[in-house]
C-alpha cells in the first residue's frame, strides 16, 4: 500500500473516528456534570441516553440559520469554517501506533496520516492559526458581546501560546539527547520513540504542567473559558451564531479537546507505548498484535485526558480576565523560560 492510498484511507477513518468521538465527548461530559452535581443525566432517548448526541445534532441542524442583518455575511459564513478545518488538520501527523506492517511501510513502521521530520513545526503552525475562527466570528457578527469575546479569544492564545511553545521547544531538546536518530527530532514519532526509557512527564514535570494549563487555555474551557463566558457575553463569539454554525462550533470545541488530549499523551505520556512494553516483551510480538496494543494504550490515555478536561470544567470555577492574563504573562512564562534553560543546562553537562 503506497503513502497517498493509506493518507486517505486514514483521513477518512480519522475524521469519522474524530466526529463520533466529539459527539460522545459531549454525552460524556453531561453525565460527568450530573454525576458531579449528583443529577441522572441523559437517560430519555435510546438505552442509557446513548443516542441524546444524534438527537442534539438533529435538533441543530433543523433549526433555521440566522445572520443578523449587520454582520458581514461572508466572513459569518467563513468564521465556523476555518474553526473546524483547523481543529481536524491539526492531527495529522500525531503518531497513533508502530508496527511493521506493509500498510505502514511507507510512515516509517508509524501508523499516522502523514509522517514528517518537521510535525511539530506543523502542529505549533496550525494550531496558532486556530485564534482566526474565533476572532472573525466576533468581528463579523457586528455584536459588542461577540466581538469582546473574540477580543478575549485573541489575547488569551497569545498569551498561552508562548508557554506552551516554550514547554515544547523543553521536550525537543530532550527528544534530541535522547533518540538515537536525532536528525528526526522534530517528528512526533521520534518524541515518542525517545519516551521508551522514561515519560517526559517523568523528567519534564515542569514542562507537562505548563503545557496541559495552556491546552485548556488555547481549547478555551473552563476555568479559562472567558470567551464564552455566559454570565458577562451572553454566549461571547457565537452569540449571533445558529443552526449548523453554532453547531460547527461545537464540534470544533470538543474536536479540539480530543485533539489536544492526543498531543498531551504524545509529548509527556509516551504515546503509544505502555509501561509494561518491556516487560511482556512487545517488541517480539506479531506486528498485527503489536498495532493493536499501541493503538489500544493511545485511545486509553487520549480518553483519560478528555476525562480530565470535562473533569475540571466541573470542578473549578472561572479566572477572572486579569487573573488569566497575569497567570499566562506573569507566570507561565518566566516559568516556562526558566524550565527551558534548566533543562537545556543538564543536557549541555551531560553531553560533555
Amino acid at each position: 500500500m503506497n503513502a497517498l492510498t493509506l493518507s486517505i484511507i486514514l483521513v477518512v477513518i480519522a475524521f469519522l473516528v474524530l466526529v463520533t468521538m466529539a459527539a460522545y465527548t459531549v454525552y460524556a461530559e453531561r453525565k460527568v456534570a450530573a454525576a458531579i452535581q449528583q443529577r441522572v443525566g441523559p437517560n430519555r432517548v435510546g438505552p442509557l441516553g446513548l443516542l441524546q448526541p444524534l438527537a442534539d445534532v438533529l435538533k441543530l441542524l433543523l433549526k433555521e440559520d440566522i445572520v443578523p442583518a449587520s454582520a458581514d455575511k461572508l466572513v459569518h459564513f467563513i468564521a465556523p469554517v476555518i474553526a473546524v478545518g483547523i481543529s481536524f488538520v491539526t492531527m495529522a501527523v500525531i503518531p497513533f501506533a508502530k508496527a511493521d506492517l506493509a500498510m505502514t511501510e511507507a510512515t516509517g513502521g508509524f501508523l499516522t496520516i502523514a509522517n514528517v521530520n518537521i510535525g511539530v513545526l506543523y502542529i505549533l503552525a496550525i494550531s496558532s492559526v486556530a485564534v482566526y475562527g474565533v476572532t472573525l466570528a466576533g468581528w463579523s457578527s457586528n455584536s459588542k458581546y461577540a466581538l469582546l469575546g473574540g477580543l478575549r479569544s485573541s489575547a488569551q492564545m497569545i498569551s498561552y501560546e508562548l508557554a506552551m511553545g516554550l514547554s515544547v521547544v523543553s521536550v525537543i531538546l530532550l527528544t534530541n539527547y535522547r533518540f538515537e536518530g536525532a536528525d528526526g527530532f522534530l517528528s512526533p514519532g521520534a518524541i515518542v520513540e525517545a519516551q521508551r526509557g522514561a515519560w517526559n512527564f517523568l523528567v519534564n514535570p515542569i514542562g507537562a504542567i505548563i503545557f496541559i494549563t495552556c491546552a485548556f487555555a488555547e481549547a478555551n474551557r473552563a476555568p479559562f473559558d472567558l470567551v464564552e463566558a455566559e454570565q458577562e457575553l451572553v454566549g461571547g463569539f457565537h452569540t449571533e451564531y445558529s443552526s449548523t454554525k453554532f453547531a460547527s462550533f461545537f464540534l470544533a470545541e470538543y474536536v479540539h479537546v480530543i485533539v489536544a488530549s492526543m498531543l498531551i499523551t504524545t509529548f509527556f505520556f509516551g504515546g503509544y507505548l505502555s509501561p509494561i512494553d518491556g516487560f511482556l516483551d512487545v517488541a517480539g510480538w506479531a506486528p498485527a498484535a503489536q498495532l493493536a496494543w499501541s493503538l489500544g494504550w493511545f485511545m486509553l490515555k487520549t480518553l483519560f485526558f478528555v476525562f480530565v478536561f470535562i473533569w475540571v470544567r466541573w470542578t473549578l470555577p472561572r479566572f477572572k480576565y486579569n487573573q488569566l492574563m497575569d497567570l499566562g504573562w506573569k507566570k507561565f512564562l518566566p516559568l516556562a523560560l526558566l524550565n527551558l534553560v534548566v533543562i537545556a543546562g543538564v543536557i549541555a553537562f551531560l553531553s560533555t
